[in-house]
């Protein structure tokens, strides 16, 4: 039964809490790991929706908790987007280990700009895919603007998003501050979906355009047109996960067969004939 829990332990030493969505009546086409949004978790509505309907689509989904949230252990205010990274490493380590690397990355929000980070560092990821991204990591800064200065000053302090309180460090600012995305863009030689709803009032769609210009071909884009930002509504989830299966029985599943296929770097014995070649 979807999903199965899995707990597996980062670099640092830290159990993370993992759920693991499984098709239920044939081989996966591939594994995909998820990464949720900031100071969400992998039990957030939008993350099981989306894991579970990428099942149905026959794609396998495992998504976990950061260090410090959810059933996760570690504390959020030692953790950084930097940490956010190492984590996703480790999870992709684990999912290679115990069944298939992970040849698609997903996030969503924060989670995106870190699956594009990420992605550098895992050769067998054959795709990424964003959905409300930010164009760079500092842009949460926005969710808690009002205690920027008391972080800065006293080197942290607590705020609350989402109703929920959490103690932001000056060294998670930092980080953030040090991680622009349009400086890597050119280099991920990944295909990229960017999923963004024009309405998204926590991250604007612009966002989406600069991810997008940045980024070389192939990379597509969907509108997700009338969704909120945390995919509040079941259908989008559901929507989002048709097109990503959709999406990637060309840039997943064909580029592996292409792969499969390519002879390139092999031996070809030749032989010649004729009066020349005697």
């Amino acid at each position: 039964m979807n999903p199965k829990r899995l707990k597996f332990t980062n670099r640092n030493g830290v159990e993370l809490a993992a759920h693991l969505y499984m098709p239920a009546d044939q081989k996966p086409k591939f594994f995909a790991l998820f990464a949720h949004c900031f100071t969400c978790s992998k039990n957030f509505s939008a993350v099981t929706r989306i894991c579970r309907a990428l099942s149905l689509n026959g794609i396998a989904a495992l998504s976990f908790d950061f260090t410090g949230l959810g059933m996760s252990e570690g504390e959020f205010e030692e953790s950084s987007f930097s940490s956010n990274i190492s984590d996703l490493l480790d999870a992709a380590e684990f999912i290679e280990k115990d069944f298939q690397a992970p040849k698609m990355l997903i996030g969503h929000s924060l989670g995106g700009a870190a699956v594009l980070y990420a992605a550098m560092e895992m050769p067998a990821v054959k795709a990424v895919v964003t959905i409300a991204a930010p164009a760079y990591p500092g842009h949460v800064r926005n969710l808690f603007s009002d205690s920027v200065a008391k972080i800065e000053k006293n080197g942290s302090a607590k705020v609350t998003i989402g109703g929920r309180p959490f103690t932001v460090s000056k060294s998670f600012l930092d980080d953030l501050e040090q991680k622009p995305l349009d400086t890597f863009l050119k280099k991920l030689r990944k295909s990229l979906l960017v999923l963004h709803s024009p309405q998204d009032e926590i991250v604007e769609v612009s966002n989406a355009a600069e991810i997008y210009s940045s980024a070389l071909h192939p990379k597509s884009f969907i509108s997700l047109d009338g969704a909120d930002h945390l995919i509040s509504n079941p259908q989008d989830s559901e929507y989002i996960a048709e097109v990503i299966g959709s999406w990637s029985k060309r840039y997943v599943i064909e580029q592996e067969e292409k792969q499969e296929n390519d002879t390139r770097g092999n031996q070809v014995f030749v032989r010649l004939s004729g009066e020349k070649y005697t």
